[in-house]
């Protein structure tokens, strides 16, 4: 698309957006609250069609199915998607009011099941007390901090976080690599923190004794070999109890909170399907145009981690 095509699109959907503010300003009456919520949440539509090169007004009710989907395949809550899809229903409801649309491609949307279960989503504080709870005086303590503080800043599988090597890490370039299932690798962005982690729990690994094969292994159990899935299962379960935390948590549970906090902060969800290693909505030919570095900035930026990291760095 050339470049003045782009910047007059941009300026057509900016005016959109505008008339449909004031719409729910003046003719639904919404508090500021509520309208800076559909917003939001039409804004992660908009960051979608952006990667797809779709413009609003070619929408179809196969485009939206594919947004919903990937809601849905990086676990946010139904109740939250729901939330979305209202949010995305109204504005094209707007758009055909308003003579933008001669009809409704949201018409036949349907959100999802509310009684459907998902793990529960830890908050960034809880996450924070949890891996603060951990006893850094025990001989296992940095390494038990740096799998949590990866499996968040991540969003690994337990699996894939137990098989993860020394030779798969790229912190100079700020990527690790993951082994997912079907034997599939990918390279997942690494936040500062969680690097920081893993290089004290590297210091502490030296001092173990490591039984042969397992050299190449991060993360150790005490008697020398691989951690297994089970270990890191109940040891979250323990911090979680030790914390005061209530919620019925897993390793699971902290993929499931990075991918909801990346998406609460703005970033794009085919970016967030790359990192979890998701291929369900489609073929990976839709993650062609995401490259390495888009990919990561997408992440760096989005992640709290990193946002914390950031103004942490502004300050010293």
């Amino acid at each position: 698309m050339k470049t003045e095509e782009k910047s007059r699109n941009k300026e057509k959907l900016a005016l959109i957006i505008r008339k449909y503010q004031q719409y729910l300003r003046l003719e639904k009456a919404l508090s500021p609250n509520t309208l800076d919520a559909y917003l939001t949440d039409l804004e992660k539509l908009l960051h979608f069609l952006e990667g797809e090169e779709i413009d609003i007004l070619d929408v179809t009710l196969d485009d939206l199915q594919r947004f919903s989907a990937g809601l849905h395949d990086i676990g946010i809550h139904p109740r939250s998607q729901a939330r979305i899809l209202s949010g995305i229903k109204s504005f094209f409801h707007f758009l055909v009011l308003a003579d933008y649309l001669e009809g409704d491609p949201s018409e036949l949307l349907e959100g999802p099941k509310i009684g459907f279960k998902l793990p529960e989503v830890l908050t960034v504080a809880e996450i924070d007390t949890i891996i603060s709870t951990v006893d850094l005086s025990k001989p296992e303590g940095q390494r038990n901090r740096a799998i949590l503080e990866t499996l968040y800043s991540c969003g690994l599988r337990v699996s894939e976080l137990c098989a993860l090597k020394l030779s798969d890490l790229y912190f100079e370039e700020g990527f690790i690599k993951v082994t997912g299932k079907g034997n599939k690798q990918r390279l997942v962005p690494i936040s500062p923190r969680a690097i920081k982690e893993i290089r004290y729990w590297l210091e502490d690994r030296k001092r173990w004794k490591i039984k042969p094969g397992f050299e190449d292994y991060v993360f150790l159990a005490r008697w020398g070999n691989g951690i297994s899935r089970i270990m890191i299962f109940h040891l979250i379960k323990e911090l979680a109890e030790q914390a005061g935390i209530t919620k019925n948590i897993s390793p699971h549970t902290f993929r499931h909170s990075f991918a909801t906090h990346l998406l609460e902060g703005g970033a794009n969800l085919r970016a967030i399907q790359c990192m979890l290693g998701h291929e369900s909505i489609a073929t990976t030919e839709i993650y062609t145009h995401i490259d390495r570095h888009m990919l990561r900035s997408e992440i760096i930026e989005h992640h709290p981690r990193n946002i914390k990291y950031r103004k942490e760095q502004e300050i010293h």
